[in-house]
Protein backbone atom coordinates (compact mmCIF):
# COMPACT_ATOMS: atom_id res chain seq x y z
CA UNK A 1 0.00 0.00 0.00
CA UNK A 2 1.04 3.33 -0.94
CA UNK A 3 3.29 4.57 2.77
CA UNK A 4 0.98 7.93 3.17
CA UNK A 5 -2.11 5.90 2.22
CA UNK A 6 -1.42 3.31 5.07
CA UNK A 7 -0.96 5.65 7.63
CA UNK A 8 -4.17 7.68 6.38
CA UNK A 9 -6.02 4.52 6.82
CA UNK A 10 -4.46 2.91 9.96
CA UNK A 11 -5.86 6.40 11.62
CA UNK A 12 -9.27 6.54 10.30
CA UNK A 13 -10.05 2.93 10.46
CA UNK A 14 -8.26 2.20 13.52
CA UNK A 15 -10.59 4.74 14.98
CA UNK A 16 -13.59 2.41 14.59
CA UNK A 17 -15.60 0.49 16.92
CA UNK A 18 -16.36 -3.17 15.60
CA UNK A 19 -19.72 -2.26 14.22
CA UNK A 20 -18.62 0.86 12.14
CA UNK A 21 -15.97 -1.18 11.20
CA UNK A 22 -17.69 -3.99 9.91
CA UNK A 23 -19.69 -1.46 7.78
CA UNK A 24 -16.93 0.80 6.51
CA UNK A 25 -15.28 -3.49 4.99
CA UNK A 26 -18.42 -3.53 3.28
CA UNK A 27 -18.52 -0.73 2.00
CA UNK A 28 -15.09 -0.69 0.75
CA UNK A 29 -15.05 -4.07 -0.87
CA UNK A 30 -18.71 -3.35 -2.70
CA UNK A 31 -16.44 -0.06 -4.04
CA UNK A 32 -13.56 -2.34 -5.03
CA UNK A 33 -16.31 -4.83 -6.99
CA UNK A 34 -17.83 -1.56 -8.70
CA UNK A 35 -14.57 -0.12 -9.94
CA UNK A 36 -13.54 -3.46 -11.26
CA UNK A 37 -17.09 -3.62 -13.13
CA UNK A 38 -17.50 -0.36 -14.40
CA UNK A 39 -14.90 0.30 -17.16
CA UNK A 40 -16.27 3.51 -17.70
CA UNK A 41 -15.41 4.70 -13.95
CA UNK A 42 -11.97 2.78 -13.98
CA UNK A 43 -10.88 4.88 -16.90
CA UNK A 44 -11.81 8.39 -15.12
CA UNK A 45 -10.05 7.26 -12.34
CA UNK A 46 -7.02 6.05 -13.67
CA UNK A 47 -6.82 9.08 -16.55
CA UNK A 48 -3.34 10.79 -15.82
CA UNK A 49 -4.63 14.12 -17.37
CA UNK A 50 -7.32 14.52 -14.50
CA UNK A 51 -5.41 16.34 -11.59
CA UNK A 52 -5.34 14.51 -8.40
CA UNK A 53 -7.54 16.74 -6.81
CA UNK A 54 -10.04 16.24 -9.00
CA UNK A 55 -9.91 12.43 -8.89
CA UNK A 56 -10.71 12.92 -5.07
CA UNK A 57 -13.96 15.13 -6.39
CA UNK A 58 -14.79 12.75 -8.13
CA UNK A 59 -14.57 9.82 -5.64
CA UNK A 60 -16.52 12.00 -3.04
CA UNK A 61 -19.41 13.36 -5.43
CA UNK A 62 -19.70 9.45 -6.09
CA UNK A 63 -19.98 8.41 -2.66
CA UNK A 64 -21.19 11.94 -0.36
CA UNK A 65 -24.23 10.44 1.70
CA UNK A 66 -24.19 6.51 0.32
CA UNK A 67 -21.96 5.50 3.00
CA UNK A 68 -20.13 5.87 6.03
CA UNK A 69 -18.20 8.91 6.92
CA UNK A 70 -14.72 7.10 6.81
CA UNK A 71 -15.49 5.04 3.81
CA UNK A 72 -15.96 8.61 2.29
CA UNK A 73 -12.63 9.72 3.66
CA UNK A 74 -10.27 7.03 3.22
CA UNK A 75 -11.76 6.44 -0.62
CA UNK A 76 -10.82 10.48 -1.34
CA UNK A 77 -7.78 10.37 -0.27
CA UNK A 78 -6.75 7.30 -1.46
CA UNK A 79 -8.22 9.12 -4.81
CA UNK A 80 -6.34 12.50 -4.16
CA UNK A 81 -2.88 10.54 -3.64
CA UNK A 82 -2.43 7.19 -5.39
CA UNK A 83 -0.85 7.62 -8.86
CA UNK A 84 -3.91 7.23 -11.33
CA UNK A 85 -3.06 4.48 -12.48
CA UNK A 86 -2.92 2.46 -9.19
CA UNK A 87 -6.20 4.10 -7.70
CA UNK A 88 -8.33 1.30 -8.50
CA UNK A 89 -5.43 -0.91 -6.53
CA UNK A 90 -5.33 1.38 -3.85
CA UNK A 91 -9.15 0.96 -3.25
CA UNK A 92 -8.73 -2.95 -3.00
CA UNK A 93 -5.67 -2.32 -0.71
CA UNK A 94 -7.72 -0.43 1.67
CA UNK A 95 -10.54 -3.19 1.52
CA UNK A 96 -8.14 -5.54 2.48
CA UNK A 97 -6.83 -3.31 4.84
CA UNK A 98 -9.94 -3.36 6.63
CA UNK A 99 -11.21 -6.36 6.50
CA UNK A 100 -7.94 -7.79 8.23
CA UNK A 101 -8.25 -5.37 10.88
CA UNK A 102 -11.70 -6.57 11.69
CA UNK A 103 -10.22 -10.29 11.64
CA UNK A 104 -7.33 -9.95 13.41
CA UNK A 105 -8.38 -6.57 15.51
CA UNK A 106 -4.45 -4.73 14.28
CA UNK A 107 -3.80 -3.22 11.98
CA UNK A 108 -0.15 -4.59 10.18
CA UNK A 109 2.42 -2.09 9.50
CA UNK A 110 4.67 -3.35 7.22
CA UNK A 111 8.68 -2.13 7.60
CA UNK A 112 9.55 0.15 5.42
CA UNK A 113 12.60 2.13 4.56
CA UNK A 114 13.21 5.94 6.27
CA UNK A 115 11.62 8.05 3.54
CA UNK A 116 8.76 5.63 3.15
CA UNK A 117 8.16 5.72 6.82
CA UNK A 118 8.15 9.03 7.05
CA UNK A 119 5.28 9.52 4.68
CA UNK A 120 3.31 6.54 6.39
CA UNK A 121 3.55 8.96 9.51
CA UNK A 122 2.56 11.74 7.03
CA UNK A 123 -0.81 9.83 6.10
CA UNK A 124 -1.33 9.19 9.71
CA UNK A 125 -0.34 13.09 10.50
CA UNK A 126 -3.51 14.21 7.35
CA UNK A 127 -6.05 12.18 9.03
CA UNK A 128 -5.44 13.82 12.86
CA UNK A 129 -5.12 17.16 11.28
CA UNK A 130 -8.01 16.84 9.67
CA UNK A 131 -10.72 18.11 12.39
CA UNK A 132 -7.90 20.64 13.80
CA UNK A 133 -8.62 23.91 13.52
CA UNK A 134 -6.22 26.54 12.14
CA UNK A 135 -5.15 28.29 15.25
CA UNK A 136 -4.11 24.98 16.92
CA UNK A 137 -1.43 24.21 14.25
CA UNK A 138 1.48 26.32 15.91
CA UNK A 139 0.99 24.44 19.18
CA UNK A 140 0.82 20.96 17.66
CA UNK A 141 4.02 21.83 15.98
CA UNK A 142 5.79 23.35 18.82
CA UNK A 143 5.04 20.32 21.33
CA UNK A 144 6.44 17.85 18.62
CA UNK A 145 9.48 20.28 18.35
CA UNK A 146 9.80 20.15 22.51
CA UNK A 147 9.08 16.38 22.58
CA UNK A 148 11.97 15.91 19.93
CA UNK A 149 14.45 18.06 21.69
CA UNK A 150 14.07 16.68 24.98
CA UNK A 151 14.91 13.16 23.47
CA UNK A 152 17.68 14.47 22.00
CA UNK A 153 18.62 15.61 25.22
CA UNK A 154 18.28 12.87 27.22
CA UNK A 155 20.81 9.68 26.51
CA UNK A 156 18.39 7.13 28.54
CA UNK A 157 15.47 8.17 26.31
CA UNK A 158 17.27 8.31 23.73
CA UNK A 159 18.74 4.71 23.86
CA UNK A 160 14.80 3.68 24.66
CA UNK A 161 13.01 5.07 21.88
CA UNK A 162 15.74 4.47 19.74
CA UNK A 163 16.06 0.55 20.24
CA UNK A 164 14.34 -0.93 17.35
CA UNK A 165 15.22 -4.38 19.57
CA UNK A 166 12.87 -2.82 22.67
CA UNK A 167 9.30 -3.93 22.75
CA UNK A 168 7.09 -1.59 20.82
CA UNK A 169 4.29 -1.47 23.79
CA UNK A 170 6.74 -0.45 26.28
CA UNK A 171 8.22 2.29 24.22
CA UNK A 172 4.98 3.77 23.45
CA UNK A 173 4.13 3.31 27.32
CA UNK A 174 7.08 5.55 27.83
CA UNK A 175 5.29 8.69 25.62
CA UNK A 176 2.19 8.34 27.16
CA UNK A 177 3.43 8.38 30.68
CA UNK A 178 5.96 11.22 29.89
CA UNK A 179 3.54 13.19 28.06
CA UNK A 180 0.04 11.78 28.47
CA UNK A 181 -2.11 14.99 29.56
CA UNK A 182 0.75 17.17 29.26
CA UNK A 183 0.18 18.03 25.25
CA UNK A 184 -2.44 18.52 23.04
CA UNK A 185 -4.32 15.25 22.25
CA UNK A 186 -3.32 15.30 18.71
CA UNK A 187 0.76 15.72 19.48
CA UNK A 188 0.02 12.92 22.04
CA UNK A 189 -1.32 10.57 18.99
CA UNK A 190 1.55 11.62 16.46
CA UNK A 191 3.87 11.33 18.98
CA UNK A 192 2.77 7.55 19.82
CA UNK A 193 2.60 6.84 15.57
CA UNK A 194 6.50 7.92 15.60
CA UNK A 195 7.33 4.94 17.36
CA UNK A 196 4.57 2.55 15.81
CA UNK A 197 4.64 3.55 12.11
CA UNK A 198 8.06 5.05 11.88
CA UNK A 199 11.23 3.71 11.96
CA UNK A 200 12.95 2.97 15.64
CA UNK A 201 16.57 4.86 14.82
CA UNK A 202 14.52 7.62 13.05
CA UNK A 203 12.35 8.93 15.92
CA UNK A 204 13.83 12.28 16.07
CA UNK A 205 14.23 12.81 12.69
CA UNK A 206 10.66 11.68 11.93
CA UNK A 207 9.63 14.45 14.64
CA UNK A 208 11.67 17.07 13.08
CA UNK A 209 10.03 15.93 9.27
CA UNK A 210 6.26 16.25 11.24
CA UNK A 211 7.50 19.28 12.64
CA UNK A 212 8.20 20.81 9.40
CA UNK A 213 4.88 18.82 7.55
CA UNK A 214 2.35 20.44 10.17
CA UNK A 215 3.84 24.06 9.28
CA UNK A 216 3.35 23.36 5.46
CA UNK A 217 0.09 22.13 6.82
CA UNK A 218 -1.32 24.75 7.70
CA UNK A 219 -0.35 26.92 5.12
CA UNK A 220 -2.61 24.88 3.10
CA UNK A 221 -5.18 25.48 5.70
CA UNK A 222 -5.37 29.82 5.95
CA UNK A 223 -6.13 31.57 2.30
CA UNK A 224 -4.64 35.26 2.82
CA UNK A 225 -7.07 37.21 1.00
CA UNK A 226 -6.37 40.59 -0.23
CA UNK A 227 -9.25 42.42 -1.61
CA UNK A 228 -10.27 45.94 -2.97
CA UNK A 229 -13.53 45.68 -1.79
CA UNK A 230 -15.08 44.03 2.23
CA UNK A 231 -16.69 40.77 1.18
CA UNK A 232 -20.33 39.85 2.28
CA UNK A 233 -21.16 36.77 4.18
CA UNK A 234 -22.10 35.19 0.90
CA UNK A 235 -18.87 35.73 -0.83
CA UNK A 236 -17.06 34.79 1.81
CA UNK A 237 -18.89 31.30 1.93
CA UNK A 238 -18.45 30.87 -1.37
CA UNK A 239 -14.95 31.23 -1.44
CA UNK A 240 -14.32 29.26 1.73
CA UNK A 241 -16.19 25.89 -0.38
CA UNK A 242 -14.13 27.02 -3.77
CA UNK A 243 -10.78 26.50 -1.77
CA UNK A 244 -11.94 24.03 0.24
CA UNK A 245 -12.91 21.96 -2.99
CA UNK A 246 -9.35 23.00 -4.79
CA UNK A 247 -7.27 21.64 -1.58
CA UNK A 248 -9.33 19.12 0.04
CA UNK A 249 -8.70 20.59 3.29
CA UNK A 250 -11.21 22.88 5.58
CA UNK A 251 -9.87 26.43 5.02
CA UNK A 252 -9.79 29.48 7.41
CA UNK A 253 -9.70 33.15 5.33
CA UNK A 254 -7.31 35.59 6.65
CA UNK A 255 -8.84 38.78 4.94
CA UNK A 256 -7.03 42.44 4.47
CA UNK A 257 -8.36 45.21 2.68
CA UNK A 258 -6.52 46.18 -0.40
CA UNK A 259 -7.95 48.77 -2.09
CA UNK A 260 -4.69 49.64 -4.62
CA UNK A 261 -6.07 46.42 -6.12
CA UNK A 262 -8.93 48.69 -7.71
CA UNK A 263 -10.92 45.86 -7.60
CA UNK A 264 -11.35 41.43 -7.47
CA UNK A 265 -9.08 39.21 -5.05
CA UNK A 266 -5.96 38.07 -4.74
CA UNK A 267 -5.83 35.04 -2.70
CA UNK A 268 -2.49 32.86 -1.40
CA UNK A 269 -2.84 29.47 0.23
CA UNK A 270 0.29 27.64 -0.22
CA UNK A 271 2.23 27.66 -2.56
CA UNK A 272 -0.63 28.30 -5.14
CA UNK A 273 -1.27 32.44 -5.80
CA UNK A 274 -4.38 33.60 -7.55
CA UNK A 275 -4.72 36.80 -9.02
CA UNK A 276 -9.02 37.92 -9.95
CA UNK A 277 -8.05 41.28 -9.31
CA UNK A 278 -8.34 44.74 -11.83
CA UNK A 279 -4.82 45.87 -11.08
CA UNK A 280 -3.53 42.23 -12.74
CA UNK A 281 -5.76 42.52 -15.83
CA UNK A 282 -4.66 46.11 -16.24
CA UNK A 283 -1.11 44.71 -16.13
CA UNK A 284 -1.92 42.03 -18.93
CA UNK A 285 -3.77 44.76 -21.04
CA UNK A 286 -0.70 47.30 -20.72
CA UNK A 287 1.82 44.57 -21.27
CA UNK A 288 -0.39 43.49 -24.56
CA UNK A 289 -0.02 46.62 -26.21
CA UNK A 290 3.19 48.00 -25.27
CA UNK A 291 4.96 48.91 -28.46
CA UNK A 292 7.06 45.52 -28.81
CA UNK A 293 3.81 43.61 -28.63
CA UNK A 294 2.30 45.97 -31.04
CA UNK A 295 5.31 46.26 -33.36
CA UNK A 296 4.96 42.04 -32.80
CA UNK A 297 1.35 42.16 -33.67
CA UNK A 298 1.58 44.14 -36.49
CA UNK A 299 3.69 41.90 -38.70
CA UNK A 300 2.29 38.72 -37.42
CA UNK A 301 -1.26 40.11 -38.77
CA UNK A 302 -3.26 38.54 -42.12
CA UNK A 303 -4.99 40.75 -44.16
Amino acid sequence: MLPKLEGYAAARLGSLDAAALATVAGELATLEQTVLGRADLRAVLTDTSIANASRGLIVNDLLNGKVHEVTLQVAVYAAGNAPAQDVPHALAELAFAARELMQMGTFPLAGLGLMASRQRVAGYADAMLDDVDAQNFDEIEDELFRWARTIEGNLDLRRLLLDRDADVESRLGTVQALLGDKVDAVTLALARFVIRGGRARDVVGTLDYLVDYVAKARDWRVARVHTARPLDEQSRADLVASLSSLTGKNVELQIADSPELLGGVLVEIGDLRLDATTRARLGALRDAVSPGHLYESSLNRID
